[in-house]
């Protein structure tokens, strides 16, 4: 698994780009960046997926505790996939957070900033 972070203190945004499948290991690296953040309050996420494979067993149950811990900290999550079951995964979550998400399209990054940055 591949992942970048990058932190955008003044926007309260945390870009995460991923690539293969997303372990244990990769939250441990995602969540202190996420605590960073939210120190001044509610963050945004800009998820970008490329050639993502989703995740290991012990990703999933990570993915769990974090919504678990944080699902009033994060304001909204765009997801930015190349796959139709990236998007479907974009539209079941919305259940389980009370974060407004939405899924893009590769190629519309800008566009999923943007919508990040709408009050």
């Amino acid at each position: 698994m591949t992942i970048e972070l990058n932190e955008n203190t003044e926007q309260h945004l945390l870009e995460v780009k991923a690539s293969g499948k997303l372990s244990a290991d990769d939250y441990h690296d995602f969540e202190p960046a996420v605590e960073r953040l939210i120190d001044s309050g509610k963050i945004k996420i800009l998820f970008e997926m490329h050639d993502f494979h989703g995740w290991e067993m012990g990703a999933m149950w990570e993915d769990i505790k974090f919504a678990t811990k944080h699902c009033r900290d994060v304001e909204k999550i765009a997801m930015v996939g190349e796959k139709n079951w990236e998007k479907w995964m974009a539209t079941i979550c919305k259940p389980f957070t009370m974060s407004k998400i939405r899924y893009f399209e590769d190629g519309q990054q800008n566009e999923a900033r943007q919508w990040l940055s709408e009050a």
